[in-house]
């Protein structure tokens, strides 16, 4: 007999992160197990997909029997089972898509499959409900994006990276600087310390829209670099970090703060694994507070910023509802957009 709870077992293999939970109503967690591979490619300085994939073989079944334990539920008690189908590195999906049709199957349970760039949103609704319309500001390694919803599952891009995404500028600038990948979170430290005194450009700033550009900042930053190490001056880390920073967020409060006055939404939510800086959730939160004092802001905590299956099965709990499943023909969607995503 199936329980009267509706339990949704969810998996994530997009990236570096090999990550089971189990879900119960769409934001209650009862488990979330996350085997990260940082290590394995830190010394690459970035996810290496063969050996990403190689991993999510070798630790997905570990993880979905320890979600399972932790939840302290069966099979038999599931309502459905969700997996992250794009966007994503293909090998690495494949894993998840895979794990998740095979225990479908072996279960006779519905199918429900998830875009990963959803359940980043979707991480909010673990903290409290969502409340539309709102509007999502979407950072990440490979994202950047103003995502406006009017309700559940609707989803309408209305601005994004039309290079490198801030997560990925973050990356670059840390090789630059001789960091450690991932390097975001040591710019962030670094940043703290130092002081804007290289004042980098605000790309975009002025613009009528709600598009982003960072390239030409790292651009910007890796010239100023090379030129001082040619003439042999010495620069000051923390303040380039610092300049850095400050030079990415400027742009992402006042555009998404622009955008959600516009909008008049009535929340707006930040998600991403760019969502853990510091320095931005506290820039974003005080503008919140002094410009949209009527706006209810939202901001995961930092364990379900990164890539997790809890969201995915938070994200997955909309399309049960709706009895959108999916067929064992789910294949990797590695380039998957919020587009498609809305006509599956």
């Amino acid at each position: 007999m199936k329980s009267k709870r509706n339990l949704i077992l969810a998996i994530e293999t997009s990236c570096d992160e090999t990550s089971v939970a189990v879900i119960q109503d769409g934001h209650l967690l009862l488990s979330n197990i996350i085997a990260s591979q940082i290590k394995s490619h830190m010394r690459f300085g970035g996810v290496v997909p063969e050996i990403a994939s190689r991993h999510h073989v070798e630790q997905i079944t570990q993880c979905i029997e320890e979600a399972m334990t932790e939840a302290n539920v069966t099979y038999n008690e599931l309502s459905a089972i969700a997996v992250t189908y794009g966007p994503g590195l293909v090998g690495a999906l494949l894993i998840g898509v895979n794990a998740a049709k095979t225990l479908a199957y072996a279960h006779d349970l519905p199918l429900i499959a998830v875009n990963h760039m959803a359940g980043h949103i979707y991480a909010n609704r673990l903290v409290q409900p969502l409340v539309f319309p709102l509007l999502a500001l979407v950072v990440s390694g490979g994202h950047t994006e103003l995502v406006y919803m009017k309700e559940d599952g609707d989803f309408k891009i209305i601005g994004e990276t039309r290079d490198d995404a801030a997560g990925e500028a973050y990356d670059k600038v840390g090789r630059v600087l001789g960091l450690p990948y991932p390097g975001g979170k040591r710019i962030d430290e670094m940043a703290h310390e130092g002081e804007d005194t290289y004042h980098f450009p605000r790309a975009m700033l002025k613009d009528d829209n709600y598009d982003f550009s960072f390239s030409g900042l790292k651009s910007s930053f890796i010239n100023l670099v090379h030129n001082a190490d040619q003439k042999g001056e010495k620069l000051n880390p923390e303040n380039l970090a610092a300049s850095f920073q400050a030079s990415v967020i400027e742009v992402l409060v006042s555009k998404t703060l622009r955008a959600a006055k516009e909008l008049d939404v009535k929340q707006l939510v930040m998600a991403g694994g760019v969502a853990a800086n510091r320095g931005l959730r506290n820039a974003l939160t005080q503008a919140v507070e002094e410009e949209l004092p009527n706006v209810n802001f939202l901001v995961p905590p930092l364990s379900l910023c990164g890539d997790n299956a809890a969201m995915i099965g938070a994200a997955a709990f909309v399309k049960y509802k709706r009895q959108e499943f999916s067929g064992y023909d789910l294949n990797a969607h590695p380039g998957l957009s919020f587009d498609e995503y809305e006509t599956n």
